[in-house]
């Protein structure tokens, strides 16, 4: 719709996902069921991915990071999805809470912060969402406090993902309740910050390796530098961060469904009926030429979209709730009739594709809902972006 060329694979490109795949395969994937049954933190995964510095590739090298950029990412989170969605949140949330520190914190923040992440001695976690305040974000209610030179934060964050894990939290809170999304600002808050404590973690239909909870902050004390930027504008990090960030959810949906289409693929050429394989019955290629084309699709769309992150394109908003939307969309059909293609086995725990199904629901939830998104969809193409 804009550019004719907008992205192209590299040489690197390539070797980042062959390296990355290498160790999914052979440290992601074993753990992925027993996480899900016991919904627990995937910790060998974490130090795996640690060990191979896939936890948060997005950091710059400035500070101790791969400086991975946009395409790069999504390729490793879309290759640690393909083996578990619930590791995958592991660089997706590392990039989506850090991400404001990059685009708005001072150097001081930076330096403080980054490198710890970026060593893996560190996770981050971003809290936006509250109880009465989801999709309406504006609506929030944590207040931050003026105190001396610092500031006294209060307040709930709901559906924390990643909380009590890990050990920084890019925080929103209004410190002008007159000011709608103007008087809303960002902050760093430590998870050993004293009046920060976390509820219990959700009961959840998929991604259960990832804890998610909320986070009170009850009289929190900060100084002054950690503030994100300057007093007011954290609503706007917040979402010029989510225009960047929801092309990773895409990444994540399209590598389940990607591992839905890979199991679904291998059993419909070992299963018999009535004499032979049933990949050879038409009604199933009709099934199976669907999920691989709606896949290469959103695959090309995130990928677009990805290339559009990293130059800063004036219609990213655009393309990241496109490529979000589609792929999550896409995700949830692929893994439901991946299911379908197993029949009676799909539908049990013995198999991985009812676990990827699960899964992939929350893709059409998370960093806002797909009816948000087609709604800011819309709202570019009447203001006439992108551009034809």
């Amino acid at each position: 719709m804009s550019d004719f060329d907008v992205y192209r694979l590299t040489d690197e490109h390539d070797a980042f996902r062959a390296a990355v795949r290498e160790v999914c395969t052979e440290k992601v994937a074993p753990n992925a069921t027993e996480v899900d049954e016991l919904a627990e933190f995937p910790k060998a995964s974490f130090e795996a991915l640690r060990a191979a510095e896939f936890h948060a590739p997005h950091i710059p090298e400035a500070y101790g990071g791969v400086g991975a950029d946009a395409l790069a990412t999504v390729i490793v989170i879309e290759e640690v999805a393909r083996a578990c969605a619930s590791s995958s949140l592991i660089p997706a949330v590392n990039k989506l809470a850090t991400l404001p520190w990059i685009l708005a914190g001072s150097e001081e923040l930076k330096q403080r912060y980054l490198p710890a992440v970026a060593r893996g001695d560190a996770m981050a976690s971003y809290c936006l969402s509250e109880p009465g305040a989801g999709s309406d974000a504006v609506s929030m209610t944590t207040r931050a406090v003026r105190d001396g030179d610092g500031w006294v934060l209060n307040g709930v964050k709901r559906w924390i993902t990643n909380a009590g894990v890990s050990d920084f939290y890019t925080v929103f809170a209004v410190t002008d309740p007159t000011a709608r999304s103007k008087g809303i600002s960002a902050f760093v808050v430590e998870r050993s910050d004293a009046g920060v404590s976390f509820g219990a973690p959700e009961r959840k239909l998929g991604i259960k390796g990832s804890p998610t909870c909320e986070v009170y902050l009850d009289d929190v004390r900060i100084p002054g530098d950690r503030i994100i930027g300057a007093e007011g504008t954290g609503f706007a990090t917040a979402m010029r961060t989510l225009d960047h960030t929801r092309i990773t959810i895409a990444a994540q949906a399209v590598g389940i469904a990607q591992g839905a289409l890979d199991f679904a693929l291998g059993y419909v050429k070992e299963r018999e009926q009535f004499g032979r394989a049933i990949a050879e019955f038409q009604g199933l290629q009709f099934m199976i030429a669907d999920m691989g084309m709606k896949l290469e699709a959103a695959r090309q769309l995130t990928y677009a979209a990805a290339a559009k992150s990293e130059r800063g394109d004036a219609d990213l908003t655009y393309f990241g709730a496109a490529a979000k939307c589609f792929a999550s969309d896409t995700a949830m059909a692929v893994t439901t009739d991946a299911v379908q293609l197993l029949g009676g086995y799909g539908y049990t725990r013995d198999y991985p594709v009812e676990r990827m199904m699960r899964d992939a629901k929350i893709t059409q939830i998370y960093e806002g809902t797909n009816q948000v998104q087609r709604i800011v969809m819309a709202r570019q193409l009447l203001r006439g972006l992108p551009s034809s």
